[in-house]
């Protein structure tokens, strides 16, 4: 498939993405795992927040749900806010990658290897299989990745690419490279 980049926004005066955002089931467990294992600043928390008419207007959830949340700051420029939330009809169970809404957090990683070693001594993880390679024909050659499961479920990925240059030469050049350093 073949697509001409669209430079400019549709949405008017769109500048950039703000922030990505996950539900956790314990908010202190999960901004320790974000600032003392991938070396997040805490920003902010606020909450709890609650109100019957405004959780379902503003947030789409059960009417009777509370909420309190952190914001995460990881890198120079990426926001992770963080949501324990409280309800009745709250599903406990993550979805797996495969289900509709499933999702992962990827970091780029110099060392994949080190990493790999790294996240092997932390008890809560489950790590996944790798580090894996992919083949020297898809879009991006040279790249090592794996997977990890946190404690309550969320998946991260790391991932990394020989050479320095992510992307360089290939069909996947116009992605945002990973930055020179975390901060």
């Amino acid at each position: 498939m073949s697509r001409t980049p669209n430079t400019q926004a549709r949405v008017p005066t769109l500048r950039s993405v703000d922030h990505v955002a996950f539900t956790v089931p314990d908010l202190d467990e999960a901004v320790r795992f974000f600032t003392e294992h991938l070396g997040g600043q805490l920003v902010y928390t606020d909450g709890p927040f609650s109100g019957p008419d405004a959780m379902k207007r503003r947030l789409d959830v059960h009417p009777d749900a509370t909420c309190t949340l952190a914001m995460v700051r990881l890198g120079r420029t990426m926001n992770v806010e963080l949501f324990q939330y409280t309800s009745p009809d709250q599903r406990g169970t993550p979805p797996a990658n495969s289900d509709i809404g499933g999702h992962h957090l990827a970091f780029y990683i110099d060392d994949i290897d080190q990493a790999y070693t790294y996240f092997r001594s932390i008890p809560s993880i489950t790590l996944m299989d790798g580090p894996n390679g992919v083949g020297a024909d898809a879009p991006v050659a040279g790249q090592r990745w794996f997977y990890l499961r946190t404690a309550w479920g969320l998946h991260l990925e790391m991932t990394s690419c020989s050479g320095g240059g992510f992307y360089d030469g290939l069909p996947g050049a116009n992605l945002a490279p990973p930055a020179h350093s975390w901060d």
